[in-house]
């Protein structure tokens, strides 16, 4: 390609990037004139864009492009003058306008010079007054499939501006620069960021291991001064004095090195960790775009669809800058559309209709997009005539899915469930819309793929209300890690009814299965072992660890054998070699590195029906818990909140822990010195005495010195951590980011189990 070729096809992909931009300026412009046609700033907003695709198409030599945005600018200016007032017939043409001129910026799909000629023509005949109003016909249905734009980047521009050679670089409305990056390269850089978050977490168990040798030597220098005193009471050589001695200074500087050493990690594993948190929420947020984005054209939809069926319907849309995942953005516009034309064609009334009940004669839709819970949450609503439950009591009927008995007594809840089947249909005849029976379990079925849910609640003759729940990146999910057959396994939150402990008078036998009580029914219970094909472990615990999944209207009880906590996961693909694996989506990496599959709950759920068709399903041994009790570790905890104080003691409490408590550092040394305790959690700040004062008096008493420290502050500073630390805390654990799994997790690293 010569350089003039090379120039010619950045400013076409320019000129197109341009179009992309102002022509979404333009039909949402449009939109609101339609509503109010003398709204200056509207009018200005869509003069501007029509002149600027003027000038950019006069540059790049494209004259159709000129000719159609020409006529489309002389309207406008028209309208701005007050010689026009602009009606129906008038935003029709300007919409046509605004289609054909994404069509002359697309190459691929350009019109013929037939149809602009007849464009001009058509609004040369508006623009007359002394001719007839002329009507642009409504495009078939069939061309109301809108198809997604690509997302535009690029800016809008009150006049052309001079192309610039660098096509890649172009710059925001906030004047930030903005380079083109592939979703793959986009993909590849949070994964390198995930896989080094999780390579910080490995230095956890370092830490953890020093601290435990620093225990160790506490316990060795504790030994050596039993050994001093119980020596002292034998005639010893002057020799053997001297090499007591020498072993005790040895001792201590290596005690001394262990902990500068254990203080010099613990900070860069603090700053490590810190940087790649960073470096992994600034790859995820590269990939995340605002919910506006899946819009792009479906306003322009519904004006036209309700035109096309004769009612007057306007989409008020809340939410816009919303941020999802790009992943997600695409999934949603099949099902958003699907929605958007249900709500059109079967909730809003005709107008004369709307007049009959007392209702504006133009309907509103309403979609509303917000974060809840790390989940994209979507409401979709009209005011329209809601569903009609007697027509879908009498559909059901018809196809014989229940009989007139048992439909008579269907709940509302009950009913609308029907209208997710697959093929179910209220209309009677076929149209272009709807009644091929192809409906509301399409969207179901898509919305399940991006693991979430939809659920529709409607008033009779109030409208209708669509309430879909999604993960806001399909990269990262909140999951529940257990272990079954000693391997880590991961259940998906969002499937997740509740976690609980089954003691073996818990669970009943139920026409030959195995089930227990939850929430008013008999739910049935299965072994993940057999699921996951793991070998299957010896329950003699007390209590049978339980997940509780459910997906639709399918509940079990899965027993496993640990829960090892709550994890957010960055989800990497299995290998496409391997096919679809039974019961698991895909794979992440915990803190320490080790891997953890993904459960596919759903697959899972297959399975379980599978095993009880084919009658294979295991039952669980259940054991009681036939050794004796040991005795319980005892933790101190000392802080001067009560809040914080009762919530720790609970924590403790419930995982099998004796806790004491006390409400500041004079009152927990007193404790200290009266009763023996395997852990102290304390507080900084504190009356009477702090939690930097207790630490340094613990440490200098010859029985307490190797007792393991936990500070909970809510100072995160570096220099915060650093005087617990050197005050001869062994774990440092900030309020801010305090959450249950943290607190118990990091009990569990400095001294085990509940149980001695």
């Amino acid at each position: 390609m010569t350089p003039e070729q090379m120039r010619d096809a950045s400013l076409l992909e320019l000129f197109s990037l341009e179009a992309e931009a102002q022509t979404q300026v333009l039909s949402a412009g449009l939109l609101a004139l339609e509503r109010n046609p003398t709204q200056a700033d509207q009018l200005e907003s869509c003069m501007r864009a029509a002149h600027s695709l003027k000038g950019a198409a006069r540059i790049v030599g494209i004259d159709s492009g000129v000719s159609v945005a020409h006529v489309m600018e002389d309207c406008l200016v028209s309208a701005q003058e007050g010689r026009l007032l602009l009606r129906p017939e008038h935003i029709d043409a300007l919409l046509q306008g605004t289609d054909l001129l994404m069509r002359i910026a697309t190459p691929a799909n350009a019109p013929q010079p037939a149809d602009i000629e007849a464009y001009v023509t058509l609004m040369g005949r508006l623009l007359d007054p002394s001719a007839p109003a002329a009507v642009v016909a409504t495009p078939p249905m069939a061309e109301l499939q809108i198809e997604p734009a690509p997302t535009a980047t690029a800016p809008i521009m009150d006049e052309p501006a001079e192309p610039t050679p660098r096509k890649n670089k172009r710059t925001t409305e906030g004047g930030e620069r903005v380079l083109r990056v592939t979703a793959e390269r986009l993909n590849s850089l949070l994964d390198l960021s995930s896989k080094s978050l999780v390579e910080t977490q490995r230095l956890k168990p370092h830490l953890a291991t020093m601290q435990r040798l620093k225990r160790m030597q506490n316990n060795g220098l504790r030994a050596l001064e039993n050994l001093n005193v119980h020596l002292k009471e034998h005639a010893l050589s002057l020799e053997a004095l001297e090499s007591l001695e020498d072993a005790r200074r040895l001792l201590a500087e290596s005690q001394q090195l262990l902990s500068e050493k254990n203080a010099e990690l613990d900070e860069f594993a603090w700053h490590a960790s810190q940087r790649a948190q960073v470096l992994y929420d600034t790859a995820l947020a590269c990939r995340m775009r605002p919910f506006a984005d899946v819009l792009s054209g479906q306003a322009r939809m519904v004006r036209d669809l309700g035109r096309s069926l004769g009612k007057q319907v306007r989409l008020e849309i809340e939410g816009e800058k919303t941020q999802v995942d790009r992943d997600v953005l695409e999934k949603l516009e099949a099902p958003l559309t699907h929605l958007l034309r249900n709500a059109v064609d079967h909730g809003i009334e005709t107008p004369e209709q709307r007049l009959l009940k007392g209702k504006p004669e133009e309907g509103l839709i309403r979609l509303r997009a917000s974060h809840q819970a790390g989940l994209l949450v979507l409401e979709l609503s009209d005011d329209g005539g809601g569903v009609d439950l007697e027509k879908v009591r009498r559909s059901i009927v018809e196809r014989q899915l229940s009989p007139a008995e048992t439909a008579a007594q269907l709940s509302e809840e009950e009913l609308l469930t029907f209208l997710f089947l697959p093929g179910f249909s209220l209309r009677d005849k076929v149209t272009e819309v709807s009644g091929r029976g192809v409906g509301l379990d399409a969207v179901q079925h898509m919305v399940r793929q991006l693991r979430g849910a939809v659920v529709l609640e409607q008033t009779a003759g109030e409208g209708s209300r669509f309430h879909l729940e999604v993960p806001l990146t399909l990269s990262v999910v909140r999951s529940l890690v257990v272990e079954v057959g000693e391997e880590a396994y991961a259940f998906p939150l969002a499937h997740i009814e509740r976690m609980c402990d089954l003691a073996p008078e818990d669970i009943v036998q139920v026409e030959g299965r195995q089930h227990f009580w939850h929430e008013g029914q008999h739910v049935g219970l299965v072994a993940a072992s057999q699921l996951l094909n793991r070998p299957a472990s010896q329950n003699d615990g007390a209590t049978l660890k339980v997940v509780v999944i459910r997906e639709r209207e399918a509940i079990y009880g899965v027993a496993v054998e640990r829960f090892v906590g709550e994890r957010t996961l960055v989800v990497l693909p299995l290998d496409e070699r391997l096919g679809k694996v039974q019961d698991i989506s895909a794979g992440a990496l915990l803190d320490d590195g080790s891997v953890v599959l993904i459960v596919d709950v759903e697959d899972m759920l297959r399975s379980v029906d599978k095993l009880l068709n084919t009658g294979r399903l295991e039952r669980i041994a259940r054991h009681g818990n036939q050794a004796a009790e040991a005795a319980r570790k005892r933790v101190l905890v000392v802080d001067d909140s009560l809040t914080v104080r009762e919530l720790q003691r609970k924590l403790l409490l419930n995982r099998g822990y004796d806790v004491a408590v006390a409400v500041d550092g004079m009152d927990g040394w007193n404790a200290l010195r009266s009763e023996n305790f395997d852990l102290l959690i304390t507080d900084i700040d504190m009356p009477r005495m702090d939690g930097i004062e207790l630490v340094t008096l613990l440490r200098r008493d010859n029985r307490l010195q190797s007792l393991p420290v936990m500070v909970v502050s809510y100072k995160d500073r570096e220099e915060d951590r650093r005087r617990g630390l050197d005050a001869g805390a062994d774990y440092y654990l900030a309020k801010a980011s305090f959450h249950d799994d943290a607190l118990l997790d990091a009990v569990v690293e400095l001294i085990g189990g509940a149980r001695a």
